[in-house]
């Protein structure tokens, strides 16, 4: 298994001069570390792509060709993108809040500045001048060319002038809204105050947690910190207690992104009727699998209909628990409680205590094991090198390499803990990304990993949930997509394939963490390695999960639907209804929410994942397929012939071609819904 110690020989200067064996290029960005240097990098990125841009702008129409037109702006916004993922992770990560502020403001100014890209006159008369004369490509060349002209249509370049400057401007008001509105939702906080009493149920882990004790009989706990607020509402035995915390939680970043959320919905559907489209649920859908916002709302939907039958029945099993707890015959089952009797149910039903397996998960075993099962099933090698910059003492950085051939392949880091105005949920962000140059080296991707698992305490090491452990495997599946690329473009690379595709390869290494082969690789009492989780144990915590799918799906779903309703029914005549249609949507789908609530002002998806949270059902179906491979592998989720297809067909591949022929070509045959509708209990 990978250790610092055991790889602390590796340097990045060692590991680059290995790269350029192969004619890649392995470089680490410079993190910006001040408000002015955020400012004056931004300002230097935008300067010199508009150079590069004039030069184009000028070639003469019988010059122009595919690498002086569509490849040259590939390269150019490739450039300046490094700059915006760079600025991103400095917005998430760093320790300092002016220059977190500032990296905030930077990227509202490249947001307008690349929206206004779509609209040089002088660059769209030369990329024109290149189609008129109907260049015969293929392969990778191809798609760069027709998703770039359907780019200039979708930015409305087809329209006349008059509506073209309109849409811009639209355009470029939507971006910094959208800024504001993600900002708003990292720097978004509430602490509540509690006694001992008042936390009666909840683990030690929590009272015991850095921080959290602050007086004598005073606990304070953060709303918006995602491991604190699952151990009050699934473990607290007052409802009140419950009630009021995911209260709050629903109610994260409200004051401030109540309005946002009008002026985004208003700015997107005007956009997309100026351009033709009925609402902005078909122009984002457009580009993906879907093709329609009525196909992705029709997909829901049914999902949503073919679970009631099991999400009514685990709301009965739920309520015989509250009745029999709290002596009322006619209890019933709020938004608050369902956590807390999904975790009754575990324990009493299938004897799975969530808190007890902690023990078998400390953190490093975890990352360690699934390192080993990563590189073997995908052929790589991981060492750790010394970050030559570090925006926290403990952050890790990792070289990737192919094991074979000791090919380079990539860096990535580990930023592990919570801390105050950290990106509070887990991501994988793309620093810099893959590449093939016009010197013919190829560009290798380095990513970053920002999680935020329990911190230690004491002498106890970070300890996580099964739940924690689905999440690594995940995320890091998303690391592997990115820095496994061998896409020619940047446009291309990586996780840069369609939004309702994206979740898929990462969705179905959660698998991984259900197999006893698997999880005997690492899982271990950290107080005795030699005790293993009991194969019953990990029988009952699989049972209990799919005994209370119907409610986690019904969940996820009703994001979803919410999503897609607001973006195919909210205009500037109705956009006063937008709270009460987003309550009613969730309520209708799952539990009702909170009075006064406002869950969507803190949904971080709603910028980003806009009429695309269907997305993760959507991929979650592919997912379910996908595993099937593996299932049927001789080696099971260790087969390394199938981990080297995923990383041939799917990976390595990004978004090079289309997403259905790249899924195909894994399968080895054509798509199949039955695999997830036996997941999930849907007959």
């Amino acid at each position: 298994m990978p250790t610092e110690k055991s790889n602390a020989g590796l340097t990045l200067a060692e590991f680059q001069q290995r790269a350029g064996k192969f004619h890649n290029v392995i470089r680490l960005p410079e993190f910006e570390t001040t408000p002015e240097t955020v400012k004056a990098a931004m300002q230097r990125a935008i300067t010199n792509a508009d150079l590069a841009l004039d030069v184009v702008g000028k070639l003469a129409a019988e010059k122009v060709n595919f690498a002086n037109t569509i490849q040259a702006l590939d390269d150019i916004g490739y450039e300046a993108g490094q700059l915006a993922n760079r600025l991103n992770l400095i917005k998430e990560t760093s320790t300092i809040a002016a220059v977190r502020d500032a990296a905030t403001e930077a990227i509202k100014t490249f947001q307008e500045w690349a929206v206004g890209l779509d609209y040089r006159e002088d660059v769209y008369r030369v990329v024109k001048a290149f189609a008129d004369t109907k260049p015969k490509l293929s392969g990778e060349d191809a798609k760069l060319f027709e998703e770039t002209m359907r780019d200039y249509r979708r930015a409305g370049l087809a329209l006349p002038k008059a509506g073209r400057d309109e849409v811009e401007k639209l355009r470029k008001e939507l971006s910094a809204v959208g800024t504001d509105f993600s900002a708003n939702v990292t720097k978004s906080q509430k602490a509540l105050k509690f006694t001992k009493a008042e936390l009666a149920g909840c683990p030690d882990s929590l009272l015991a947690a850095p921080g959290v004790k602050t007086g004598d009989d005073e606990y304070t706990i953060l709303v918006n910190v995602t491991w604190q607020y699952l151990a009050v509402a699934e473990n607290a035995k007052s409802e009140a207690v419950r009630k009021r915390i995911v209260t709050e939680q629903h109610s994260l970043a409200m004051a401030e992104n109540d309005p946002l959320i009008g002026k985004l919905l208003v700015l997107r559907h005007d956009i997309a009727t100026k351009l033709g489209y009925k609402n902005w649920a078909d122009f984002q859908t457009e580009v993906k699998m879907a093709k329609t916002g009525a196909t992705a709302l029709e997909f829901e939907q049914k999902l949503n209909k073919g679970l009631q039958p099991k999400f009514d029945a685990e709301l009965a099993e739920f309520r015989k628990l509250k009745a029999r707890e709290t002596g009322d015959a006619n209890a019933q089952i709020y938004i608050w409680d369902w956590r807390y009797y999904a975790e009754m149910l575990k324990k009493e039903k299938y004897t799975v205590d969530t808190e007890a397996l902690r023990v078998y998960f400390p953190m490093q075993r975890v990352l360690d094991g699934m390192f080993s099962i990563y590189q073997r099933i995908f052929g790589l090698k991981f060492e750790r090198i010394e970050a030559p910059y570090k925006w926290i003492g403990d952050l890790q950085l990792w070289a990737v390499s192919d094991s074979k051939t000791g090919e380079p392949l990539g860096l990535f880091y580990l930023d592990l803990f919570p801390r105050e105005g950290k990106f509070n949920h887990f991501a994988m962000f793309q620093v810099i990304d893959g590449k093939r140059m016009s010197d013919g080296s190829y560009q290798r991707p380095v990513i970053s990993l920002v999680c935020n698992f329990p911190p230690p305490t004491g002498d106890t090491p970070s300890l996580l949930q099964h739940d924690d452990v689905v999440t690594m495997f995940h995320e890091f599946g998303h690391a592997m997509h990115g820095l496994l690329t061998r896409a020619k473009f940047g446009r291309f690379s990586g996780t840069s394939v369609p939004g309702d595709f994206v979740e898929a390869p990462s969705q179905m290494l959660e698998a991984w963490v259900w197999d006893k082969k698997v999880l005997d690789s690492f899982a271990a009492d950290y107080r005795d390695p030699s005790k293993k989780i009991p194969p019953e144990i990990l029988g009952q915590i699989k049972t209990a999960k799919y005994a209370i799918y119907g409610t986690f799906y019904r969940r996820q779903l009703s994001f979803g639907i919410m999503d897609l309703m607001l973006h195919s029914q909210i205009d500037a005549a109705n956009v006063k209804d937008s709270m009460a249609l987003a309550n009613k949507s969730l309520s209708d789908t799952f539990l009702p929410v909170p009075d006064g609530s406002y869950l969507v002002a803190h949904l971080g998806h709603f910028v980003g994942y806009d009429a695309g949270y269907y997305g993760y059902a959507w991929a979650d179906a592919i997912a379910a397929d996908m595993a099937t491979v593996f299932e049927k592998a001789p080696d099971g989720y260790l087969d390394v012939n199938a981990g080297r297809r995923l990383r041939d067909e799917i990976y390595a591949v990004g978004n090079a071609r289309d997403a259905n022929e790249s899924i195909e070509k894994f399968l080895g045959r054509k798509r199949a819904i039955e695999p997830f509708l036996k997941k999930i209990g849907v007959n």
